[in-house]
C-alpha cells in the first residue's frame, strides 16, 4: 500500500516585516502604495518581526494577519526575543522565530558573524556572491562588503558600514544598532531603500542622472540622509 504522503526537506526564502506601529490605518496607507507589487506576484510569505512591542496584547494579530493577506503578504510566523510571544504565535497558527536564533540561514538565508563581546575591533563580513530576492545578509557588530549584484527584494544589514561593489537594487540598512557615523557606499545606485541608524528613505522613482546607476555614498547629516556622488577622478 502506498504511503498517503512523504516528508521531504525543502527551502523557502522568507522576507521579514519589521513592525513599527500597531495603527491599522497607518499600515493600510503604506500597503495601498506598496501592496500591488506583492499582489501581482501572488501570495508571498513573510515573518512578522514584533521586537519593538513589549506585550502581545498591544497588537491585534487577527486584524494584522488579515490586513497583510489582503495585499498579497502571507504572514507565516512571529519573531521576538521574548518566549512569551510563542503562545501568541501558536494561538494564531503561526511559526515562532526567536530573535536570538538568527545564526543560521533559515530565515531569508540570514548570514551573520558570531557575536564576540570581547572583541573590540570592528569585524568585516565579505559576500562574494549575488544576493537574491528574499535573501537577507546581516553583519553583526561589523561592516559588510558585497561584491555581487543585489537584487530587488534582497536586504543588506550591518551594524557598521555597508560597501556594495556591484549594482544595488535591494535594501541597505547600515548602523543597525544606532551608529550614526555609519555610511553606505554603492557602486551602482539603484536601491529601493537605504537606511542609516534607523533614518531611512524609499525610492519610488529614479534619482537624478548624476546619482542614478552611479557610485554614491550615503550618510547622516543633521539627522537626515544625504546621498552624494563619489567622483571617479
Amino acid at each position: 500500500m502506498m504511503n498517503a504522503f512523504d516528508i521531504k526537506s525543502t527551502k523557502i526564502d522568507v522576507l521579514s516585516i519589521s513592525l513599527h506601529t500597531s495603527n491599522l490605518s497607518d499600515l493600510e496607507d503604506v500597503l495601498v502604495k506598496l501592496g500591488k507589487k506583492f499582489q501581482e506576484s501572488g501570495m508571498i510569505p513573510f515573518i512578522l518581526d514584533v521586537q519593538e512591542f513589549d506585550y502581545p496584547d498591544s497588537l491585534d494579530f487577527a486584524a494584522l494577519v488579515s490586513l497583510f493577506s489582503k495585499y498579497g503578504m502571507q504572514i507565516l510566523g512571529l519573531k521576538h526575543s521574548n518566549e512569551q510571544w510563542a503562545a501568541v504565535a501558536a494561538k494564531y497558527h503561526l511559526l515562532f522565530c526567536p530573535s536570538h536564533s538568527e545564526n543560521t540561514k533559515g530565515h531569508g538565508e540570514v548570514q551573520k558573524t558570531a557575536n564576540n563581546q570581547n572583541q573590540r575591533a570592528r569585524k568585516t563580513v565579505l559576500i562574494t556572491t549575488s544576493v537574491r530576492t528574499g535573501q537577507q545578509v546581516y553583519a553583526e557588530d561589523g561592516d559588510l562588503i558585497v561584491t555581487g549584484a543585489v537584487s530587488q527584494g534582497a536586504e543588506l544589514i550591518a551594524d557598521g558600514n555597508i560597501h556594495i561593489y556591484a549594482p544595488m537594487r535591494g535594501r541597505a540598512l547600515a548602523g543597525a544598532k544606532g551608529d550614526t557615523s555609519a555610511r553606505i557606499f554603492i557602486h551602482s545606485m539603484q536601491a529601493e531603500l537605504v537606511s542609516v541608524a534607523g533614518i531611512y528613505r524609499n525610492f519610488e522613482q529614479d534619482l537624478p542622472d548624476h546619482l542614478h546607476k552611479r557610485p554614491v555614498q550615503i550618510l547622516l547629516q543633521d539627522n537626515r540622509l544625504v546621498i552624494s556622488a563619489i567622483d571617479s577622478e
